[in-house]
């Protein structure tokens, strides 16, 4: 472990921010890991004066950022990628050390990282604006886009590090700084980040502030970043709680946000179903990263004639799941992130039982020598129904509801029944089922898709969701522009001057 976080450059006690340089005087903040409930290391947290120091700097390096061209800038978010690579396995056991997702898991976080400094790169090339046609005689009307500012980035505990690089990337190469506060729980992977980035700006001559840091309470610090008018957008992944603050407080300013909230994902497992298809997505989906992901499987919609062996499969499945120290290779399961995550967990299953539900398996508690720390549970399937007020609800563990249907169109309903809107599956062989699925009629969520889990989003496609899951973008397609200000011109290469809409002024 201490060998690990020498090579990322963390101390036994960090600052906490960065502007340029590394400052930090305010409380410290202790990591703990959720593997065995030990310290990491230690942070000093930044006081809002200091705060105040990292936000004029990071828009000061903005303010030159700004007018580097867009492909030079591409360069610098090219080299921090491969800065990435090298560091890759330590940075993912880092992440797996700080937050609890098994290696595997860690790893592939650090290559999303790596992925989108590759699309971004390809990116700088491409910022493009239309040519429009005039309704003037020889003018010509076209848009183009402007960096926008410093970007605030709010990230959760269970992505700690490829959510910033989400923001950080694309607002890089579209000319924007980037002002971070990261998840309480998770600051030394966040730090660890920052620093690689400092190097890389460093080697190509950029200013690291483009890549600014702010550890501290969110009743401070956080509430300092929301209301600073320096930070035209606000890119906040969280609960959906945390989310209506975060809109409020940025709305009332008339600042831009990027709301990433919370998920009630489900699968809709029809009579055509693929079973030996369906039956690891689910798994995957309600399993990975200890049900701590947005796009984690929470409720799976089954035609009753199908239900029972897809229960009995899905028990089984369950039972083969290894769950300890997600530092070994043959674990599929770590712990949750802290041991608050567990008593919600158990109070959950507390609340199915007492609306009426039965738990068909896990949703206990794990103690012993082989699980210390307090964050170690077993995976629960529960029978439910859609409208229990805790099936309503997101909670961030491995609960997974079994709720059966009659017909393709009450099972849409139910899918639909629900506040939030990200990530959704159908599982069918039916071409129909399928394409009504994806209609206008089917899916609400910002993702939808056919013989697939809801987890895993790929980079290239723009991730969020709708309704209560906030609306928000971040990644691939043409999600850039949310770090641009949009501008229209229009240019007269005549000799007169034709006024809009025909109207007539003489002198």
């Amino acid at each position: 472990m201490q060998a690990i976080l020498r090579k990322l450059g963390i101390e036994a006690v960090n600052p906490g921010g960065f502007g340029g340089e590394w400052i930090g005087s305010g409380d410290k903040l202790t990591s703990v890991s959720p593997i065995d409930g030990k310290p990491l290391a230690e942070v000093k947290q930044v006081t809002e004066a200091e705060y105040e120091r990292i936000a004029a700097r990071a828009h000061e390096a903005f303010l030159k950022w700004r007018s580097v061209p867009a492909p030079v800038r591409g360069e610098t978010v090219r080299r921090l990628g491969n800065a990435l690579r090298e560091v890759k396995a330590d940075l993912g056991a880092l992440v797996t050390l700080e937050m609890g997702k098994i290696l595997v898991e860690g790893e592939g976080e650090v290559q999303e990282m790596i992925d989108i400094c590759d699309f971004a790169t390809g990116l700088s090339r491409q910022l493009y604006g239309l040519t429009i046609q005039s309704e003037r005689p020889g003018h010509r009307m076209f848009e183009q886009w402007h960096p926008l500012g410093v970007v605030g980035v709010i990230s959760a505990f269970n992505f700690p590090v490829a959510v910033w690089s989400w923001n950080s990337a694309l607002a890089a190469v579209c000319g924007d700084a980037t002002l971070w506060k990261p998840s309480s729980l998770t600051p030394l992977t966040a730090i660890a980040c920052t620093k690689i980035a400092e190097r890389v700006c460093r080697d190509t001559g950029a200013d690291p502030a483009i890549f600014s840091l702010a550890i501290g309470r969110g009743s401070t610090i956080g509430e300092r970043l929301l209301h600073d008018r320096r930070l035209p957008l606000i890119s906040a992944t969280g609960s959906c709680a945390m989310g209506y603050r975060v809109g409020a407080i940025v709305g009332e300013r008339l600042g831009r946000t990027i709301l990433e909230l919370g998920g009630n994902n489900a699968i809709i497992v029809t009579p055509d179903a693929d079973l030996k298809l369906a039956i690891p997505a689910i798994l995957f989906g309600a399993v990975g990263t200890a049900g701590q992901r947005c796009t984690s499987t929470r409720r799976i919609l089954v035609h009753e004639s199908v239900r029972e062996q897809l229960v009995q499969k899905l028990v089984s499945a369950y039972k083969q799941v290894r769950i300890g120290n997600p530092m070994e290779k043959s674990t599929l399961m770590g712990p949750l992130v802290e041991p608050k995550a567990v008593e919600d967990m158990m109070k959950a299953v507390v609340r199915v039982k007492e609306e009426g539900g039965k738990v068909l398996c896990g949703g206990e508690k794990l103690s012993g020598d082989k699980y210390p720390g307090g964050c170690y549970v077993t995976p629960c399937i529960a029978e439910a129904r859609n409208d229990f007020r805790i099936v309503q609800e997101e909670t961030f563990a491995p609960i997974l509801y079994i709720i059966s249907y009659k017909t393709f169109e009450e099972a849409l309903a139910l899918h639909n029944g629900v506040p939030q809107g990200l990530s959704s599956a159908v599982f069918t062989r039916n071409l129909l089922e399928a394409e009504e699925f994806l209609s206008c009629r089917g899916s609400d969520c910002g993702i939808a898709n056919v013989n697939i889990g809801t987890s895993g989003a790929e980079i290239g496609g723009a991730f969020g969701g709708e309704k209560e899951t906030g609306g928000g973008r971040e990644s691939g397609s043409d999600s850039w522009k949310t770090y641009m200000r949009r501008q229209t011109n229009t240019v007269n290469y005549s000799t007169a001057l034709p006024l809009a809409q025909g109207i007539k002024f003489e002198l």
